[in-house]
């Protein structure tokens, strides 16, 4: 196996070919998200890696060209755009602990006065979007999330999806009960109903596997993305990821994968390699955390083949 820092698309792309023939062949699935009705009717059985290397490559494997709904993946990137309008402040709404419980749990939000324990736990993205919105209109906001991933990208063709958007409005109960109770401490300045309906279409947000992982390359700190992301914020953001992106199952993920990554509902999951790549998979079947059940066992094994990990 070439060294990690060697890499190339020619010695990348069999790695990638590899492991989505395993990923098919052990056809352990999971089940997709059943709470969001446009998720839950998804064929579970779909694959796609994608990854942009240092050398300014893209290689893919599986169904790397369809679309998928990033949910939580989008969590990274109001974050960022919440940091570049409000800056640091926004640590005083929002902690930067894991939570060590499941993503959408009010336990710990009870427990420490409406402060969410970090911005990758839904109560702690609501805090975060309602940042973004500082007053604005909900389409001025979300235009700002999505012009910063089509920016990131480079690519115009992504966009929200609708009908998921939609479809989390009307079942999205849990999160409606974490926004009333963040707004019963003070800690949201909008309306609830308008930060929710913000982040229910920041969380429909459509994109492959190739366009996520090109719109990751700056955090990974890849050439040519100089002046995309500060240096300092993707260090902080990366390190988020690896403490908090995977929820209750974050240290499984970190003991796996040895990787900063951020999974979503739809069965998305980012992954950084700092100064080797950015990485982007999907399945939609999900394990017992909400996290993608093949897609974590293709991040372990990328990182086996190529020997990138942060440890």
């Amino acid at each position: 196996m070439p060294a990690a820092s060697s890499l190339t698309e020619r010695a990348l792309q069999p790695i990638l070919d590899g492991i989505a023939a395993r990923i098919l062949k052990d056809a352990d699935w999971g089940t997709p998200a059943q709470y969001i009705p446009e998720l839950a009717g998804i064929d579970p059985a779909q694959f796609a890696i994608s990854v942009c290397d240092r050398h300014g490559e893209t290689c893919s494997a599986g169904a790397f060209d369809t679309a998928f709904s990033i949910q939580s993946v989008s969590k990274v990137f109001s974050l960022i755009a919440a940091l570049g309008r409000v800056g640091e402040t926004l640590w005083r709404r929002v902690g930067r602990e894991p939570s060590g419980t499941s993503f959408d749990s009010i336990l710990l939000l009870e427990r420490e006065s409406g402060r969410p324990r970090n911005p990758f736990v839904n109560a702690g993205a609501l805090v975060t979007t309602d940042a973004l919105l500082a007053g604005r209109a909900p389409k001025l906001a979300l235009a700002e999330i999505l012009g910063l991933i089509r920016d990131l990208a480079e690519d115009r063709d992504i966009h929200i999806d609708a009908d998921v958007a939609r479809s989390e409005q009307r079942t999205g109960a849990r999160n409606k009960a974490l926004a009333h109770y963040l707004d019963s401490h003070g800690n949201l300045t909008n309306e609830p109903e308008m930060t929710l309906g913000t982040y229910f279409h920041q969380c429909a947000i459509e994109m492959t596997t190739r366009q996520l992982a090109c719109a990751g390359r700056a955090l990974a700190g890849l050439p040519g993305t100089h002046g995309m992301i500060r240096p300092e914020r993707a260090r902080r953001v990366n390190a988020l990821m690896m403490t908090c992106g995977h929820y209750d199952g974050s240290g499984e993920f970190a003991f796996r994968v040895g990787l900063p990554g951020k999974s979503g509902v739809g069965g998305g999951i980012l992954v950084i390699a700092p100064g080797q790549a950015s990485i982007a998979i999907w399945s939609p079947g999900l394990d017992h955390y909400g996290n993608s059940k093949a897609g974590t066992r293709a991040a372990a094994l990328l990182s086996d083949a190529t020997g990138w990990s942060v440890f």
